[in-house]
């Protein structure tokens, strides 16, 4: 097992910076405003050749238990809990503050042990602070600069030990110790959904994505089984995208929470643009996305902004209508869902929508069913021999049309990559071929080739013309 290490101290004393410089990537928003971190992070760090997980958690404040700085506080506690060791940090230039001091008798209290770090201490502003950390109790405090790198070879002395003793050899997380994914392919060239879904080793990496407020946070803390994420009634609770690893039926899935996306032009403070930034990063880098409808507001405009954003980027795509236990009439809200996915999502039709309630835990699985058979679908590959057999089929039936008294030949099909398909049809004149034979085409393709609910690429090349070459060594003659 990897040794866990919580840093914990009071807001804005640079745990977050902290955080990202031991993980080697920035990975937790940092920002000048305090209490940016809300939910505890985990990371796989690296101290020169010491490999451990390390806890980016929220700054500790004396707060009510019911209010949102006491679900953070809470957030932090169970960090503590489970670290084999804690890095206390303190501001060295602001020297050590009442709340310091408070936080301090809390963690004598634990038996977790506490190495004590006193921050921005570069130059001399931070030595008075330095000093006066020494006053707390926990030994000799570590002088540290997160944001410059300075301090770290005093840093590792003190993990070294306690990494030793929680026997971490440098393993390998999860997601970087398995292998890839193992497809076979039919004579044809297909492959079966079930190499692609459901033999993959290889952890599927699901992003949550919606509206502020849509019970994200509350769905996945659900399917982990405990409150390991930030909930609440206030929205915009989520800031950064917090990764959980997962076990669904013996599957390795590793979940993304990302913040609520918010329609731009009401996106005005510097810290939501953060956060919405690494939000869209999420969609980029996931390979199902799961986008969270409000059963009771479903499908407004900004949630369809962002089924066209996840459309956009090519990512396998779930709709997932929360909240479900709040419709009355479930019969007509579904027929009105109906009416609406197949009023605007012409561009991945056919795409899953699973009604559950996060809340109760009801229609998880069929959430997850869907989402393993949506990447199954973005994986799938189709034989050349079978599209160029269907393309002759399609301009038999409907040939192109005719631009300028002459027609279009489309001479060859090919599939180029999957995830998502991409398809290339070699033509005469590209440019010449209008939208709608272009639609015309990737429906077919969907409804042929089984591709419901994915994004399909469909691309045109000009073919060589033998005999082009020949023409201009002639006129030359």
């Amino acid at each position: 097992m990897s040794a866990k290490i919580a840093i914990i101290g009071r807001p804005n004393v640079g745990k977050s910076t902290l955080f990202n410089r031991l993980v080697g990537k920035r990975l937790a928003l940092v920002d000048d405003t305090p209490g940016v971190t809300r939910d505890r992070r985990a990371g796989d760090a690296r101290l020169g050749d010491l490999r451990f997980t390390i806890l980016d958690t929220a700054g500790l404040e004396e707060a009510a238990a019911r209010t949102l700085e006491g679900r953070m506080r809470a957030q932090t506690e169970e960090a503590i809990a489970e670290a084999d060791a804690v890095l206390f940090v303190v501001d060295a230039r602001a020297g050590i503050t009442p709340s310091d001091t408070h936080f301090a008798n809390l963690l004598r209290k634990t038996d977790t042990p506490v190495i004590l770090v006193a921050n921005k201490a570069e130059g001399r502003a931070g030595e008075p602070g330095l000093y006066e950390a020494f006053g707390l109790g926990f030994g000799d405090p570590i002088a540290l600069s997160a944001e410059h790198g300075e301090g770290l070879a005093d840093l590792y002395d003190a993990l070294a030990p306690i990494v030793e003793a929680a026997g971490d050899e440098g393993a390998a997380p999860l997601a970087e110790a398995v292998t890839d994914i193992a497809v076979d392919v039919d004579a044809e060239g297909e492959t079966p959904d079930e190499a692609a879904a459901g033999s993959a080793r290889k952890p599927l990496r699901v992003a949550v994505v919606g509206r502020p407020n849509a019970g994200k946070s509350t769905l996945i803390n659900r399917l982990l089984g405990e409150e390991r994420l930030l909930t609440g009634p206030e929205a915009g609770i989520t800031r950064d995208s917090i990764s959980v690893d997962w076990l669904w039926r013996d599957k390795h899935v590793k979940l993304f929470d990302t913040a609520g996306i918010r329609r731009k032009a009401r996106v005005q403070e510097k810290l939501e643009k953060l956060s919405v930034a690494d939000a869209l990063r999420a969609i980029k880098f996931a390979e199902v996305v799961v986008v969270t409808l409000d059963a009771t507001m479903p499908f407004e405009k900004q949630d369809l902004q962002i089924i066209e954003l996840v459309a956009r980027e090519g990512r396998a795509l779930v709709i997932a209508v929360n909240k479900w236990d709040l419709i009355e009439d479930r019969a007509e809200a579904m027929q009105t869902i109906r009416d609406a996915s197949e009023r605007y999502f012409n561009q991945i039709r056919g795409v899953e929508i699973v009604t559950l309630s996060g809340l109760h835990g009801r229609g998880l699985d069929k959430l997850f069913e869907a989402a393993f058979r949506a990447y199954g679908v973005w994986n799938r590959r189709v034989s050349t021999a079978r599209l160029n057999r269907w393309l002759d089929g399609v301009l038999v039936h409907h040939p192109p049309p005719a631009v300028a008294g002459r027609r279009v030949k489309l001479r060859y099909m090919t599939q180029a990559k999957a995830r998502p398909p991409h398809f290339i049809v070699f033509c005469s004149r590209p440019e010449a071929l209008p939208e709608s034979y272009t639609r015309y085409l990737v429906n077919g393709l969907r409804e042929t080739f089984d591709m419901p609910g994915t994004p399909i690429r469909l691309t045109y090349r000009k073919g060589d013309n033998p005999y082009e070459a020949k023409a201009k060594k002639r006129k030359i003659q």
